[in-house]
């Protein structure tokens, strides 16, 4: 494979094409339980470590997108929590377990929230500890990983478990061990998948989540873009309806 923008839009796609069929059957199942929590009163629970993030981003406080939603992150412990800020410099922060206690806490999740945790390894700490303190206290739980690399690498908890262990529906999100996909001459890869992957999959969720609404005969809470006339007045609207219980992380 070239290594070229043409190069690793050619390798790309063929993943993107193949993913609705390969996942069917669980993205069905996830959108099931998305689905059952929101029309209970529960909130989406989204959290991603490192450019997992990003996943967790793309679900949450979008044009498009639902409205009861959470994004969690590592820096919550700054920005919602009492923890210094110098705490985000380290690059290990992601592998400890006792961030998810935290994490969690400071979400104040209700009985009905479900909860989708996304990590293309699935191995470190932070990841491993929220997905099994979600089970603990009852929530389902879908997982966004690459089956290709976590079943290749040791995991990082404690416990010997990997987030895909944990969760009631796994998502696979097609990215190759080591994420990359472009080789280069040097034996090494360049050229990440899990980010485009992972967004397809995102929006995947989101159209299955709202098709079961239509399926009902029931509108579901769908933000409009800010940037609209109108925009504003019908997204601060439904956001009152969960008063306390959504934020919008930096």
């Amino acid at each position: 494979m070239t290594i070229s923008a043409r190069g690793y839009a050619d390798a790309v796609l063929p993943l993107l094409d193949g993913l609705l069929d390969a996942q069917a059957d669980e993205l069905a199942r996830a959108a099931d339980l998305i689905a059952e929590s929101l029309r209970a009163g529960g909130v989406l629970q989204a959290f991603g470590a490192g450019h997992s993030a990003a996943f967790a981003a793309d679900l949450v406080g979008r044009a498009g997108g639902l409205v009861p939603t959470n994004r969690l992150d590592i820096h919550d412990l700054v920005l919602h929590g009492d923890a210094h800020r110098d705490v985000l410099g380290d690059p290990k922060l992601e592998r400890d377990p006792g961030i998810a206690h935290q994490i969690y806490a400071l979400a104040r999740p209700q009985p009905n929230d479900v909860f989708v945790v996304a990590s293309q390894s699935g191995i470190n700490g932070s990841v491993v500890e929220l997905a099994a303190l979600v089970k603990e206290r009852g929530h389902h739980l879908i997982a966004v990983t690459s089956v290709a690399h976590t079943t290749r690498v040791a995991p990082r908890h404690p416990s010997g478990r990997r987030l895909a262990d944990l969760a009631d529906v796994v998502l696979d999100n097609g990215a190759p061990y080591g994420d990359a996909l472009l080789p280069t001459h040097d034996g090494g890869t360049v050229c990440a998948v899990s980010s485009v992957t992972a967004a397809l999959l995102a929006q995947l969720l989101t159209a299955e989540v709202v098709r079961r609404f239509h399926q009902l005969g029931e509108v579901p809470p769908i933000y409009l873009s800010a940037n609209v006339p109108g925009g504003d007045a019908h997204n601060h609207a439904l956001e009152s309806r969960y008063a306390g219980r959504l934020r919008r992380t930096a």
